[in-house]
């Protein structure tokens, strides 16, 4: 049986609830973790108020992931950001899908095709990291947009395939209205209703589950949770959430 480790984290642009940026406290809570594959969003190139640093090359080195794909999403008077994917396992493909609807703030999913290699053993699996809007109507038209895609669609119903990230879904109805009938389970939810989710967001004290992990095709759930550490309680505004799978 082959494990697979994934971590999403918004992570503010290592922006701590303090004001101040500290991308070594992300370099911290990543290297605890020391997951497979790891989700971010909220990630700055080149912008005044991260040091003009290109952030997810410098987390990637720093953490020692081998692969790295950046999604960009919004462009600013200078620099940009958008979402990353860190990889321990080699990259077969990567797309940024674009679901900006209109002239709203930019938004996208970053596809990665991770080839998962243990020992003789070769899996391929298909995640999708994507942050979604802060209006419900907007993240519905968004989710729709994505399980169109030729990159979800036409996946056969046993291919591992992994959505997560911040989707700023208060209420949950993104799980029963969308991902449900389109065969995928949620590891954020310890119970049926949105109320049983795991709560990420605010880091200090966190009341909502914004971050999620929804799965399906062969992947089994052994373990999701979300980080416990103090340092996480000041590093960002969201909490990372850590889920490990087995590949069948």
């Amino acid at each position: 049986m082959m494990r697979l480790r994934v971590l999403t984290y918004n992570i503010h642009k290592a922006i701590g609830l303090d004001r101040k940026f500290d991308p070594q406290r992300i370099v911290t809570i990543l290297a605890r973790y020391d997951a497979d594959v790891v989700l971010l969003q909220e990630v700055d190139r080149g912008v005044p108020r991260s040091g003009y640093l290109d952030l997810a090359s410098y987390l990637a080195r720093q953490v020692q992931y081998q692969y790295r794909a950046v999604g960009i999403n919004v462009f600013l008077r200078r620099g940009k950001y958008g979402n990353a994917t860190l990889s321990r396992h080699p990259f077969r493909r990567q797309r940024n899908i674009d679901l900006t609807i209109g002239r709203r703030k930019r938004r996208g999913a970053q596809h990665t095709r991770v080839r998962v290699i243990t020992g003789r053993h070769e899996r391929s699996v298909e995640i999708f990291n994507v942050h979604l809007s802060l209006v419900a109507n907007l993240r519905r038209r968004q989710i729709e947009r994505l399980l169109a895609a030729h990159d979800i669609a036409h996946l056969a119903a046993d291919t591992p395939c992994i959505v997560a990230g911040d989707m700023n879904d208060w209420a949950g109805l993104l799980k029963r209205r969308y991902f449900e009938p389109a065969g995928f389970r949620c590891a954020t939810n310890r119970r049926p209703g949105s109320r049983w989710s795991i709560k990420t967001y605010p880091s200090f004290a966190p009341t909502g589950g914004l971050d999620k992990v929804f799965y399906r095709g062969g992947l089994h759930l052994h373990r999701v949770r979300r980080s416990r550490l103090k340092l996480a309680r000041v590093a960002s505004d969201h909490l990372p959430v850590i889920a490990d799978f087995e590949l069948s």
